[in-house]
């Protein structure tokens, strides 16, 4: 087999430990240096302080690791030349023998052949705004409509077109819930303004979701677990609002189209909001992470 599985993440596997998948892109692509490399490790460690085991997923030099150790995370978040791979790039970046940092796709599908069942992330990719002109819309959409695992996210983020976002996850049969809550979270805030249908308020729902997923031949497709951001944590809902319209101004006034306009976005609202945008960002995921271990050692339970 292609993939390159750690010794501790493939033993909690075989003995049904509790194991978190974790992405690699927010290393390499989405925090500054050094602060990328500490996030890293406090994101493992706060997986181990649950009782789970993590599992940073990552390719390097044409292998896709499951489970990388110090050395290897100090890489990813380093060197310069790792690229950013969605799961339609992986085929290229093994026969390449090219490294790269995973994104919510890739990660899910890696993670899902290793036999990992529970992914925890920051927030998933969706339809874009202008979907109608653009047809713009993330592969993660399309990858977890077809791979079975449990993704712990806070929404996806506010500069999607969240409602159509939502429509494309019901019409590809993707099952979707709020932990917690019946809003679906806009990962910057606790609120997208938009409701989910079924609400989970436990580890141990969820991990029965999940068993019912399996009885019922469901589990090919994932289960979305949107866990909101802390409303103490969130970015101001006024100053979000403010600086999201500006950014939007911005983006058509200079021209940005099709995959400029999300970084763009997300640049600017880093920028403009002073960094408070990154502190809700990395408050989401931190609380992602340590749900997504929770969930998995429910799901262990068996």
């Amino acid at each position: 087999m292609v993939l390159v599985v750690s010794e501790e993440v493939r033993e909690a596997i075989e003995t049904r430990r509790p194991v978190v998948a974790l992405e690699s892109t927010i290393i390499a692509h989405g925090l500054p240096r050094p602060r990328n490399l500490r996030v890293a490790l406090e994101l493992e460690e706060a997986v181990r302080g649950e009782g789970a085991v993590p599992a940073t997923v990552a390719v390097l030099d044409g292998r896709p690791l499951i489970g990388l150790d110090k050395a290897q995370l100090e890489r990813v978040a380093n060197d310069g030349g790792v690229r950013k791979l969605g799961h339609r790039d992986l085929p290229f970046a093994v026969a390449a023998r090219a490294s790269g940092a995973t994104t919510v796709s890739a990660t899910a599908r890696l993670a899902a052949l290793a036999g990992i069942r529970v992914f925890a992330t920051g927030g998933l990719g969706g339809v874009h705004r202008e979907w109608t002109v653009t047809q713009d819309e993330s592969a993660d959409l399309g990858l977890l409509a077809r791979t079975g695992i449990t993704v712990v996210c806070a929404g996806v983020k506010s500069i999607l077109d969240v409602p159509a976002t939502l429509q494309r996850l019901e019409t590809l049969g993707v099952a979707v819930a709020g932990y917690g809550t019946d809003r679906f979270p806009g990962f910057y805030l606790s609120d997208s303004g938009h409701p989910v249908d079924w609400t989970l308020r436990s580890p141990e729902e969820v991990a029965e979701v999940m068993r019912a997923q399996d009885a019922l031949g469901a589990a090919e497709s994932a289960l979305i677990v949107a866990n909101p951001v802390p409303e103490a944590e969130q970015l101001d809902p006024g100053l979000h609002a403010r600086v999201l319209d500006e950014a939007l101004t911005a983006c058509a006034e200079r021209g940005v189209t099709g995959q400029a306009v999300t970084p763009f976005l997300l640049d600017h609202l880093v920028r403009h909001t002073d960094g408070a945008s990154l502190r809700a960002n990395l408050a989401a995921v931190r609380g992602n992470v340590r749900l997504g271990a929770r969930i998995a050692t429910a799901w262990a339970r068996g």
